[in-house]
């Protein structure tokens, strides 16, 4: 291995000053990495929407840095690249072989989401390895977008990849890639890409490649222990600082996407003790007939994101602290379903997961903790035929407010816990597909009321200009709001209205469906749980509010108790 220009020195890897040099530039590759996947994608998704992550790893599979990115991508990153090692032991690989999969059932977590690997060598050695995940435009399957609520088996939702060699000591498999153009409605776009993760990647694995020739290997990873032992120290001393015992909640979906009268039970018993903390989901709904099943590697992510949001933020972000973390997740239940059941809705279970988790020390821990955020990433696929006859597929998340806290209002409009891309801007989204935005904006009344109000939803209406385009619709918190804490309003409720040009009115939740030119989708997103009483927040906060429209005339009066000329 590389012995570097520090190997003479006195064990630098217990150096605080090295080692911290070495964690901010670890954080610094994996931002470069996102950075290189952003400006490199062809599909909006991802370069609009930021719907991929970057992140570095152990030659044995723990986190050691990770970009600013998707929290649901960053953990399920983790069982992803096991699901790599056990099929290709680290030994066998070569310098220039790339791994990549997409299977929920072999490490990943649903179809769009491919994630790509490449190990990182020194003297032959692998010492690390650079990894990305994007979620794809299309995958194949039976609806454009590949995340068809009606789904009720995996087969149904695109092209199931297990962990496989993409290139081999620099060859590509190009009957591979040739699979991927038989299976996939837009591959050009698809293999742009993969060829941006693959950019991404390579700079990742260039970088790592610079600092072995300057710390050496051998230096470098002894200081990813030293980084991954701290965090982990330092992760178990918070934990420890958490109320102690065994804190409940429940929380439900709207339904499964296939029976829309049912609703879903999430449930999670969450235990603190001695810094450690278990998460039981013993109560949880068995599996679903639709594809809002959440595998093992999802539920992981969830907790893995909860056990961040309810520790110090100043810990640094790696395998380490995920260590002290158990789950118990009952065979054949919603959150580790057997095969081969749909899962390409899953992100709207994991953020309702993350919420409960960390909902569950609302009570215990209400300083920490704030009210539920409306906890909803409503996906829509556009898929269809531009008037020139280009094809065209187009996938944009549209978020609701967050939870108010003791001491700040929610946030309006904004991707929390599992998720944190964008929506799509509307000169993209008018460019790429044959849709207009009518209007965008937020949605007046729909945050929680309390002394401090839960963040605003939004009102997001598109007028469809021509005809046959293939919709697919996965709403969530149509039938249950986002509770307030301490006396403070759930938030508002999200609606869905589809209004066709021939004066036919839909009210949907989920569904797959066909839409023409002159229909309209009005979406209304949900909004945050408020904090506190109403009759609590500040006069000048409730006329501040009035004035810009974040509430109406009748709730200031009647929720707010203002009285004309009462800004005190």
């Amino acid at each position: 291995m590389s012995q570097g220009r520090f190997s003479g020195a006195a064990d630098p890897a217990r150096d605080p000053i090295t080692v911290e040099v070495v964690r901010n530039k670890l954080e610094g590759i994996a931002n470069e990495m996102q950075s290189t996947l952003l400006h490199s994608a062809f599909s909006p998704i991802v370069k609009e929407g930021m719907d991929c992550s970057a992140a570095l790893f152990t030659a044995d599979g723990q986190t050691i840095a990770q970009a600013t990115a998707i929290p649901i991508h960053l953990a399920t990153m983790i069982p992803a690249l096991q699901a790599v090692i056990a099929r290709y032991p680290v030994g066998g690989m070569a310098e220039g072989d790339v791994y990549l999969l997409n299977d929920p059932y072999s490490g990943g977590t649903h179809l769009p989401d491919i994630t790509l690997f490449i190990p990182v060598f020194a003297a032959g050695v692998v010492v690390a390895f650079s990894v990305t995940t994007v979620h794809h435009q299309d995958v194949g399957g039976m609806a454009p977008g590949s995340i068809p609520t009606n789904a009720t088996e995996i087969y149904q939702e695109g092209l199931r990849i297990p962990p496989l060699r993409y290139i081999e000591a620099g060859r590509v498999n190009d009957t591979l890639e040739a699979m991927f153009r038989c299976n996939i409605r837009m591959p050009d776009t698809f293999l742009g890409d993969l060829n941006a993760q693959l950019a991404a990647c390579t700079v990742g694995a260039r970088r790592l490649g610079e600092l072995c020739s300057v710390y050496g290997a051998v230096v470098l990873t002894n200081i990813f222990e030293v980084l991954l032992d701290r965090s982990e120290a330092m992760t178990r001393a918070a934990l420890r600082r958490l109320p102690q015992g065994t804190f409940r909640y429940v929380d439900y979906l709207d339904n499964d996407g296939v029976e829309l009268d049912r609703r879903v039970r999430i449930e999670v018993a969450v235990t603190t003790h001695d810094g450690s903390i278990h998460f039981d989901f013993t109560g949880t709904d068995a599996q679903l007939r639709g594809p809002l099943n959440c595998v093992p590697s999802g539920a992981y992510a969830a907790a893995y994101y909860a056990v961040r949001a309810l520790t110090d933020a100043q810990i640094p972000t790696n395998g380490g602290c995920f260590r002290p973390v158990t789950l118990h997740l009952p065979e054949g239940s919603l959150v580790n379903p057997r095969p081969p059941a749909a899962v390409n809705a899953r992100t709207a279970t994991i953020k309702r997961i993350c919420g409960a988790m960390v909902s569950a020390f609302a009570d215990a821990a209400p300083d920490r903790v704030p009210a539920a955020a409306a906890g909803v990433s409503v996906m829509l696929a556009f898929g269809g035929r531009r008037v020139d006859g280009s094809e065209f597929i187009l996938s944009e998340l549209v978020c609701g407010g967050t939870g108010a806290g003791g001491q700040i209002d929610g946030v309006d409009c904004l991707q929390t816990d599992g998720t944190n891309s964008m929506n799509q801007p509307v000169e993209a989204l008018c460019i790429d597909a044959p849709i207009r935005i009518r209007r965008f904006g937020l949605r007046a009344d729909s945050g929680g009321a309390g002394r401090q109000r839960g963040g605003l939803g939004v009102l997001r209406e598109y007028e469809f200009l021509v005809d046959d385009i293939r919709l697919t619709f996965r709403g969530e918190r149509h039938f249950t709001s986002a509770r307030g804490s301490a006396g403070g309003g759930g938030g508002a409720m999200s609606r869905a209205t589809i209004y066709r040009a021939d004066g036919r009115i839909e009210i949907i939740s989920k569904c797959v469906t066909t839409v023409s030119r002159g229909d309209r989708l009005v979406l209304e997103t949900a909004g945050g749980g408020g904090y506190g009483s109403p009759l609590e927040r500040s006069r000048e906060a409730v006329a501040n509010d009035l004035a810009c429209r974040k509430i109406g005339a009748r709730a200031a009066q009647d929720t707010y108790g203002l009285n004309e000329g009462d800004t005190r």
